[in-house]
């Protein structure tokens, strides 16, 4: 699919640069040609008005003859007087021509209707001007092979430019369609993925409740404090499903949505240690070590109950990966930009993996995960909202011995 809109693309492009080119070249050629065209008149005009001075006046050197110096007038020219009945009377020439020749050329300009235009004579293109002269005509001859040969070359030039364009311009637009399909086919993959994996995901929690309902189902004269059990699992995989759900148009809603989030300017520092509070109860019972530095008043701008999920994310997920009698760090620095660090100890996080727990639905341990309760969302939703407050968020990670994730948002304003 990707392969027939990237040739499509490019078929379309090279015909309208092939279309362009063609406009444009021909633009130019009828340019050039009608220059040509005109300068070969004026000079048809000019050994007429030469001939009729050396008429008038015949001392004169005549038009068409070499005084030494090179041609006064224009070489490789000849003229005919011809009367009304079209009998050649007399030639000018520099040429030593047989009569067959000047006759040949006379009955060549009669058979056309025109009385200026091209014609061809052994091999030689020639332009001719037919004036009229007392009882009879002049015609005046001028040799425009060297024109004829120039717009030829012209052409040829310009098919073969084309052509090396082309070529150069088919790989060109290639590259950059390739370059330009690839986000797509990108997002298209992570589209299929998303899917894929949020169906799989709701396949378990479905069989759960599917299972216990059969439970239910077939002791059904039992009391409901028998079964509570049953019920319980259902409450519990619903609320899973819950989240789940809930999650997930959260992020449908930002990647589709243009709305833009109201911000305001609230005390970070007051945001992290909130949560930590909320979080002391957990640390204990776990018997986690907690330490923390955070420095107060720091004060930013944006969306206060965003930004706190963002800690809570990330809090909650260092907490879920550190054993027993294991430590975590939380710190805040007031700096350009302000950064926000969470550490704990435990097994780390594989290099391959880093740029890849912010994916959604990415768990490196997927059973560790399933009983932790996780989905693996949680580390792209604090993603999208750290980019949607133009920070940056990124891991680092020692194997069996800590991760820490940075945050990292624009320095607005302090108090």
């Amino acid at each position: 699919m990707f392969k027939q809109l990237r040739n499509k693309f490019l078929f379309l492009n090279l015909i309208i640069i092939s279309v362009m080119m063609l406009i444009a070249f021909t633009a130019i050629y009828l340019i050039t040609y009608n220059n040509v065209y005109r300068e070969t008149e004026r000079e048809l005009h000019r050994l007429s008005e030469i001939n009729r001075r050396e008429e008038e006046n015949p001392k004169q050197s005549p038009p068409f003859r070499d005084n030494g110096g090179g041609p006064p007038n224009r070489s490789l020219s000849f003229s005919l007087l011809i009367n009304r009945e079209h009998r050649l009377l007399a030639v000018s020439s520099i040429f030593n021509m047989e009569n067959e020749f000047y006759e040949e050329a006379k009955e060549a300009v009669l058979s056309q209707t025109n009385m200026m235009g091209t014609l061809k004579l052994d091999g030689i293109h020639w332009a001719f001007m037919v004036k009229p002269h007392f009882d009879g005509y002049r015609i005046f001859f001028l040799d425009v092979s060297n024109q004829r040969s120039f717009l030829t070359n012209l052409i040829y030039t310009f098919l073969l430019v084309a052509l090396i364009m082309l070529i150069f311009i088919f790989f060109i637009s290639r590259f950059f369609a390739n370059r330009s399909i690839q986000p797509i086919q990108e997002a298209f993959d992570k589209q299929k993925q998303f899917i894929a994996d949020a169906s799989h995901e709701l396949k378990t929690p479905l069989a759960v409740i599917h299972t216990n309902v059969d439970v239910l189902l077939s002791n059904r004269h039992e009391s409901i404090e028998s079964q509570s059990k049953w019920l319980y699992y259902i409450k519990s995989e619903t609320e899973r499903m819950s989240k789940l759900t809930q999650d997930l148009l959260y992020l449908a809603q930002v990647d589709y949505s243009d709305d833009k989030m109201i911000f305001t300017s609230f005390d970070f520092s007051e945001i992290v240690e909130n949560v930590i509070l909320t979080m002391e109860a957990f640390i204990f019972e776990n018997d986690i070590s907690l330490d923390y530095d955070i420095a107060p008043h720091i004060f930013i701008t944006g969306n206060k109950e965003q930004i706190q999920q963002v800690v809570m994310i990330l809090l909650d997920n260092a907490l879920k990966y550190t054993k027993n009698k294991g430590t975590v760090n939380i710190s805040l620095k007031r700096q350009h930009p302000i950064l926000l660090s969470v550490t704990n100890t435990g097994e780390g996080i594989p290099e391959s993996d880093l740029d890849k727990i912010f994916d959604r639905f990415y768990r490196i341990d997927k059973s560790r995960t399933r009983k932790e309760g996780g989905y693996g969302l949680g580390l792209a939703i604090a993603k999208v909202i750290i980019q949607q407050h133009g920070g940056k968020i990124f891991a680092k990670s020692s194997l069996n011995e800590s991760t820490t994730f940075f945050v990292e948002l624009p320095f607005k304003n302090t108090v």
